[in-house]
């Protein structure tokens, strides 16, 4: 399927590319996510009409994210879970708990922001991760998991 890509989206495309997705990928996400419309000659008219006014509001969501990523930067978060005499969690610490962390410490952060690639923290220690404010904006933090021995 061809689309118009209304906003940057990572391997895929700057605002105004005309790419070919697979049909599901357009119809089930980038569709209803209000990242892009189906390539047709009116839909290429009014994106043409529209141009500056998605610049715009890409450049604005860009300096937010910017802004944000400077406040975020570096810091260290720290979650307590419960955990054994060798430094394993009974549990896991997810992207939903350093969400709710980050929150804590009055930082907005949706869940899927978070990203953790060897999957959820299930040892005591410090870890780096990113957090993806924007497609161009990644920054790093820290999540300091604590053993709570009861």
């Amino acid at each position: 399927m061809q689309i118009i890509l209304l906003e940057k989206v990572i391997n895929l495309g700057q605002l105004g590319d005309v790419v070919k997705v697979k049909d599901g990928f357009a119809r089930n996400f980038l569709i209803p996510q209000g990242k892009a419309k189906r390539a047709t000659e009116s839909n290429l008219a009014e994106f043409e009409k529209r141009r500056a006014e998605l610049e715009k509001a890409q450049n604005e969501a860009l300096a937010q994210a910017q802004e944000r990523a400077a406040k975020l930067d570096g810091l260290m978060v720290q979650i307590t879970q419960k955990a054994g005499v060798d430094g394993k969690l009974f549990g896991s610490v997810t992207n939903v708990d350093i969400s709710d962390a980050l929150k804590a410490q009055g930082f907005d952060v949706p869940k899927a922001a978070i990203r953790m690639p060897e999957g959820p923290l299930k040892q005591i220690g410090d870890q780096q991760l990113k957090v993806a404010l924007h497609a161009d904006v990644v920054v790093s933090i820290t999540v300091s998991v604590l053993g709570d021995a009861q």
